[in-house]
Order: C-alpha cells, then sequence, then structure tokens
C-alpha cells in the first residue's frame, strides 16, 4: 500500500522509499487516471523516474493506469496516456463519462501480453483472448454507438463543458466560503460534507469522513449546479446560525489550503 497525499494523489518519496526496500522483487503498480473520490491523476513521468532511480529495468515492472472515467477526458486536455512509455495496459468505462446504460468498460494492452491468455478454441475457430471464456456482446454495440453518436468533435465538447461547469461550482462554493477542492484535469469538485443526511440523499451524494463529493458529468447542467448550491447555502444557514454546530475541519481530508472552517479561515458567510 503506497501512501497518498491529501488531494488523492500518490506520495512519490513514499514509493520510492518501497520500492528500494523491496528492489529484490518485481512491481506490479496501480496508476490512478482520476481517483475515485478525489479525482487526482497520478503523474506517470515521475513514477517511470522513480522506478529508474531504483534500478528497475522495464521488464521488472507492471504498470497498469486505472481510467475508467478519465480516459475519455484526460486526452482532451493534457495526453497522460501513450503506450509510447513502458505501460502495460489502461481500462476505460463505458458507463461512466459516455453513460452507456449498461456497465461496460474498455482494456487496452500490449499485444505481447495477449499471447498469455490467448488459447486456440477449436469449436469457434478462433482464438479466445478473454479472461472468462466468454464476453457480452450487447455492450460493445453500446459503446460503439456512443462513441458514434457523439464523435470525437462531440466528446471534446462534453469534456471542455464538464471542465467549465466544476469549475464554476468551485468557485461558486469558495466564493461562499465552503470548504471545497477541484483537483487539475478532474471534474469531481470535492466539499465538506453536509451536515444534514437527508440533504445527501436527496442529492444523492457520496460521503467519506468529513467530506462529499459532486461529479459533474456532460448530463449536469448550470441550472443543477445553481440549484444545489443554492440548497447547500439555504441549509447551511439554518445549520450553523446559532454557533451550537460547526461546519466540519476538513484540512486533514483535502488540505487547510482548501478547508473554510473557523480554525483555517476564522470566519462565516452565509448568503
Amino acid at each position: 500500500m503506497i501512501n497518498t497525499s491529501t488531494k488523492g494523489e500518490m506520495d512519490y518519496s513514499d514509493l520510492r522509499a518501497k520500492l528500494l526496500h523491496n528492489k529484490d522483487k518485481p512491481a506490479i503498480i496501480n496508476i490512478n487516471i482520476g481517483t475515485t473520490f478525489k479525482g487526482v491523476v497520478d503523474d506517470i513521468d515521475i513514477i517511470l523516474q522513480i522506478f529508474e532511480d531504483c534500478g528497475y529495468s522495464h521488464d521488472k515492472f507492471y504498470i497498469h493506469c486505472d481510467a475508467a472515467l478519465n480516459g475519455l477526458i484526460a486526452p482532451f486536455i493534457k495526453n497522460v496516456i501513450s503506450f509510447k512509455k513502458p505501460i502495460g495496459s489502461v481500462t476505460i468505462s463505458g458507463h461512466k463519462f459516455l453513460g452507456c446504460p449498461i456497465p461496460c468498460g474498455v482494456q487496452i494492452t500490449r499485444k505481447s501480453h495477449i499471447v498469455y491468455l490467448s488459447r486456440n478454441v477449436e469449436y469457434i475457430a478462433s482464438m479466445d483472448a478473454t479472461i472468462s471464456g466468454s464476453r457480452n456482446g450487447l455492450t460493445p454495440i453500446l459503446l460503439w454507438y456512443s462513441l458514434s453518436s457523439k464523435g470525437q468533435i462531440g466528446i471534446q465538447q462534453d469534456v471542455k463543458r464538464c471542465l467549465n461547469n466544476a469549475r464554476y461550482l468551485k468557485d461558486r462554493l469558495q466564493q461562499a466560503n465552503i470548504s471545497v477542492m477541484l483537483n487539475e484535469l478532474s471534474t469531481i469538485v470535492v466539499l465538506e460534507r453536509p451536515h444534514d443526511h437527508e440533504f445527501t440523499r436527496h442529492w444523492q451524494l457520496s460521503c467519506v469522513r468529513h467530506i462529499a463529493h459532486v461529479i459533474v458529468m456532460p448530463s449536469i447542467t448550470r441550472e443543477t449546479l445553481d440549484d444545489f448550491f443554492i440548497d447547500l447555502v439555504q441549509k447551511r444557514k439554518m445549520w450553523y446560525q446559532d454557533g451550537s454546530v460547526k461546519p466540519p475541519c476538513v484540512a486533514d481530508d483535502i488540505g487547510a489550503q482548501n478547508c473554510s472552517c473557523a480554525l483555517h479561515n476564522g470566519r462565516y458567510i452565509f448568503l
């Protein structure tokens, strides 16, 4: 297990220390191209440099890139994924950013790795490269349909709109003195956990410890974000007005620079 920073990114000094401690063993590592909760992207180039500094040749490590959500976002902003680099595989979901109605995804890997899995199946007169021996025939059609309907330009427009909307929500929350964080290349806005369970249930917010997040997807409009923001500000006024309950401190979750609690900011704003 490798430690992470408060923004969710891999702790590269911890990675280096653990590689050196286990230098006699090969390394299999999962790199997040957008973590599930905070949406941060691990830096592939820094990780590759650490492997080189620690004396790991390319045949002594395997890198898998988990790009379930950001696999269709990052390429339009900053090309962080490339098989010109010594990575082994990438996974991208079709039911997340593309919005396919059935869970589906694609794993892209090198042909040299496929050889180890491939088996000649006589009765179907072809090679089977799947892990389970079969796969759903409908989901590839749904994936193809979504990609064909939107096209590269359509997906690029979705990416631009989602990034702009995420920054819009983050700025509004920040201006209202609400603890908030938005990582680079991310459409996931992380904020302080609302005090009321009914509020989180109504807006279907996922929560961990003292934080919640809003994932800004193509279907989310600015009108929806405005409704959410106004509702949150009004509810916070009810929750915290008399001072008996205070907004949570989220410095340990998203960093002191993003925390607007009384300790790190020293004031409240109610709109």
